[in-house]
């Protein structure tokens, strides 16, 4: 069984919102993949979600699209990604891990098979931005043989329709992208977001957690007031960046406290 649903529904009890932070598997170096999971954990993440670098992310603005760039120069695939999820599942039995990323790499590895794989190594859910909810049901169905989450996006620009769609195949929870863009791009408009959660919420019947332009606990203290999740990218992948080597894993959890702490005040 994915530990998603349980994760939320414990998270619900307590009156809490979940924080999601994403990274880049193998960035900023192969080896702080998994020492990197650990931190989000010890800080404050409800969720992982763990991006399978590709050489054309259409969804990832720079920063996300850099990380991805140097995690595959320096020999990240999938096949390490889920060696890595394995290894961090060696200490942690229970945090949801969400792989996100794009088609060409499942394709190349075979559905079934990859599906097989990721539950073994201890996967609970895969997102995956190039397979829009029409095309997904063979996927879908090889997912919830191995007890996957299939995830998905929706967009300011998204339909009732595509909610209708969506609701069809999702488990887990529905990512929400709060901008027009790219990740990492514009300024959030929070009220917008809050007038749109309650319909997508009711049609797609599981939580709703918003990610792009969340960058601090001010914002993150926001997006928590109105959503069950918080999703972080681009301030996670920045934060890593700029910190001097040896540091990532200090620099990580000290954004991680600031934004756990706006979650948790959106929360109450």
């Amino acid at each position: 069984m994915s530990r998603i649903k349980p994760t939320f529904e414990r998270l619900a009890a307590a009156q809490r919102k979940a924080l999601i932070p994403f990274v880049t598997a193998g960035f900023p170096r192969l080896d702080l993949t998994v020492p990197l999971m650990h931190t989000l954990v010890e800080s404050g993440a409800d969720v992982i979600e763990l991006g399978v670098p590709f050489s054309d992310p259409m969804a990832d603005g720079p920063t996300i699209q850099r990380s991805s760039e140097k995690a595959l120069a320096n020999g990240m695939t999938l096949h390490k990604v889920l060696a890595a999820v394995a290894e961090f599942r060696q200490r942690d039995r229970e945090t949801p891990i969400v792989l996100m990323g794009y088609a060409n790499p499942i394709e190349a590895m075979g559905q079934e098979i990859f599906a097989q794989a990721a539950r073994e190594a201890g996967v609970d859910g895969v997102l995956v931005v190039d397979y829009p909810p029409e095309e997904i049901a063979e996927f879908a169905i090889a997912l919830r043989r191995h007890e996957l989450d299939p995830i998905f996006l929706l967009a300011p620009t998204s339909t009732p329709e595509r909610y209708t769609a969506v609701a069809a195949e999702a488990s887990g929870y529905v990512y929400y992208v709060s901008l027009k863009g790219v990740t990492g791009s514009a300024q959030l408009n929070t009220a917008e977001v809050a007038a749109r959660l309650p319909a997508i919420r009711a049609a797609v019947g599981v939580p709703v957690g918003v990610g792009f332009g969340i960058r601090d606990a001010a914002t993150a203290a926001k997006m928590a007031a109105v959503a069950d999740a918080v999703v972080v990218g681009s301030r996670i992948i920045e934060a890593l960046e700029e910190a001097p080597a040896g540091e990532e894993l200090t620099r990580l959890a000290a954004l991680m406290g600031e934004l756990r702490r706006g979650v948790d005040a959106g929360s109450s």
